[in-house]
């Protein structure tokens, strides 16, 4: 079944895109949780041709978006956590993540950033998904707190 994505789903495709999904997948959940519409003949029209308007306006969102994570690449970033020989007590996560760059100015939503579980101290990297076409890398350490 073709449907017409209204929002960014992870590992099926980004807003605006068609896919094909089955048929249970779009109806008991895309299509009532308002991820997607079906994509009839006139919903395919439609976003031809909102999708040709829009398209000098993505430019500038693609020109942010790859500014931003320049900005983010070289940007030292320390996260202070308790810890106790090297262990931490508690993870730190993408939420974490999000707080320590906003403490720096620059805002980014924890939901696109990817990061395993960290528990000990040391450096690490995380991945943050700012635009379809542009992934920035974090480059952090985790240091324990005095």
């Amino acid at each position: 079944m073709e449907v017409i994505l209204i929002k960014d789903i992870e590992k099926l495709g980004y807003a605006n895109d068609i896919v094909n999904v089955k048929p249970g997948y779009a109806n008991n959940y895309l299509i009532p949780q308002g991820f997607a519409k079906v994509a009839t003949a006139s919903a395919k029209k439609v976003l031809a041709e909102n999708l040709k308007q829009r398209a000098h306006k993505d430019a500038k969102i693609l020109a942010d978006a790859q500014a931003l994570a320049e900005t983010i690449a070289n940007l030292p970033l320390s996260l202070a956590v308790k810890a106790e020989e090297g262990k931490l007590f508690g993870t730190v996560t993408a939420a974490d993540l999000a707080e320590a760059l906003a403490a720096k100015g620059i805002t980014v939503d924890r939901k696109v950033i990817s990061v395993e579980p960290i528990k000990t101290v040391g450096e690490y990297e995380a991945t943050a998904r700012l635009h379809k076409e542009v992934k920035a890398t974090i480059k952090f350490s985790v240091v324990a707190a005095e």
